[in-house]
């Protein structure tokens, strides 16, 4: 007598498991998010029975010679950058972002670029028939290429049609949540699907050396859709940032098995598609305006590419009793944390205004090195004096008001001096060494000294 499927009641925000239905999850405390899913075997193409014995396995030790993993060009300079300096046979790269902020257009040309180069690419559409990735590829002049495309969602059939011929060199799945496996008995982009099909597609990456590009989707907390695991399963994780009513785009690596985890690579969307930008800070500079209180440029490091952003302060007199802190592109704690250095060590109080804080062309900023920037932007608002146009800032603030060192300081003086800025305020610690570079360079150690010189300060 053949055995019944078992049935358990999966959270799908989490992917915790329970034999029986709750109204909250227990692991995440979601509310309403366990959906009954019934585990009918393993997914196909996995290799896996219930009744299979396992074999010895031998042990090797960590002493050994060991080679760097091979890496072809993705033929975009900039995608290539984040992964690392390529992409790596065999891999598996996750991709998420918003809807429509560029993540097909930019898979569509990376498989015509390997294609015109004679390399074999795939693409799978989940979402969008033949006929509108062919739309797509003609307006991007991608037609040319030799891509293999089709849409199709079930599992079992990409996996048949990727080993019906020679293992093709780039796989593409627009998106993940799409696929379903028939042997499972869940609805599409529930968590047993999701992890059914992203385990058979790696495991087939692995074995026949292909490059797997998944695209996610995303939360409405930016997060991609679906439970943590896939972002463990997979070796390479990128989000597509960017507002869409703006040009350009950025893509930054959060997980990189075969890289840094946090480079950024920079794209401009124009009507033939996704174009690379070569000097980012250029064009987050470009529509600065320089004589109005309350900008300030920080020279920032996003992985080992320095980049330069104006952040903008507006402090106006509030008439609420608790006054706004409204803050785009930085972390609303660090914001607060800021406010409360400014008037505990400084004696300027912003309590009874409001504090609007944005990062110029919607990029988000997480470097503690941004402090130094803020603070001159918010005291420049609170007293109505300009800072100096061509003058940077970088440095970290302390709960005590000092400034600590920023890494990479010398990296970030250079980028400064070839923009065409002659000052830096830098912390007063750490290396920095402006050999050659036209620029004046100001040490603060304490924030009290950039507060005396823009706003009354104790």
């Amino acid at each position: 007598m053949a055995k019944l499927s078992k049935s358990l009641y999966v959270c799908q925000a989490c992917g915790a498991t329970a034999t029986r239905w709750a109204g909250k999850c227990a692991a995440c405390d979601g509310w309403n998010t366990l959906v009954e899913e019934t585990d009918a075997g393993p997914p196909p193409g996995s290799g896996v029975t219930r009744q299979s014995k396992g074999r010895i396995v031998k042990l090797e030790t960590l002493k050994g010679s060991t080679q760097e993993a091979p890496r072809f060009s993705s033929g975009i300079s900039e995608l290539d950058r984040v992964t690392g300096g390529g992409v790596v046979p065999g891999s598996t790269i996750l991709i998420g972002g918003e809807p429509g902020i560029g993540k097909s257009t930019l898979l569509l040309q990376v498989a015509a670029h390997l294609a015109r180069r004679g390399g074999k690419s795939i693409y799978f559409s989940g979402e969008e028939a033949v006929a509108q990735v062919r739309l797509r590829a003609e307006r991007l002049g991608l037609a040319d290429a030799q891509v293999g495309l089709a849409s199709e969602t079930n599992l079992s059939n990409i996996l048949a049609t990727l080993g019906d011929d020679r293992p093709a060199d780039l796989v593409i799945i627009d998106s993940i949540q799409t696929l379903w496996a028939d042997t499972l008995d869940a609805a599409p982009g529930t968590v047993s699907q999701v992890r059914a099909a992203a385990q058979a597609l790696i495991r087939y990456a692995k074995m026949a050396g292909s490059v797997l590009l998944l695209v996610g989707h995303v939360t409405k907390d930016g997060q991609i859709a679906g439970p943590k695991v896939i972002e463990h399963m997979v070796d390479t994780v990128l989000y597509f940032e960017g507002d869409r009513g703006l040009s350009y785009r950025i893509l930054r690596a959060v997980k990189n098995r075969f890289g840094p985890s946090d480079e950024i690579g920079v794209f401009e969307m124009v009507t033939g598609g996704l174009q690379e930008v070569a000097n980012p800070s250029e064009l987050f500079l470009g529509d600065r305006d320089g004589v109005s209180p309350g900008a300030a440029v920080f020279a920032g490091i996003e992985g080992t590419r320095p980049l330069l952003v104006e952040i903008q302060a507006l402090v106006a007199p509030s008439g609420l009793g608790t006054p706004r802190r409204a803050v785009v592109g930085w972390d609303s704690n660090r914001l607060a944390m800021l406010l409360a250095v400014l008037d505990a060590r400084c004696g300027v109080s912003f309590a009874g205004h409001d504090v609007y804080l944005n990062v110029a062309g919607g990029l988000k900023i997480t470097e503690p090195a941004a402090d130094l920037a803020a603070a001159a932007a918010l005291l420049s608002s609170i007293s109505g004096v300009a800072l100096p146009r061509d003058a940077v800032y970088f440095g970290e603030v302390s709960l005590s008001g000092a400034v600590r060192a920023a890494a990479m300081m010398t990296t970030r003086l250079k980028e400064a001096s070839k923009l065409g800025f002659g000052q830096a305020f830098l912390p007063e610690s750490g290396d920095a060494d402006a050999t050659g570079l036209k620029l004046s360079l100001s040490r603060v150690a304490h924030l009290k000294s950039l507060a005396g010189a823009t706003a009354p300060c104790d």
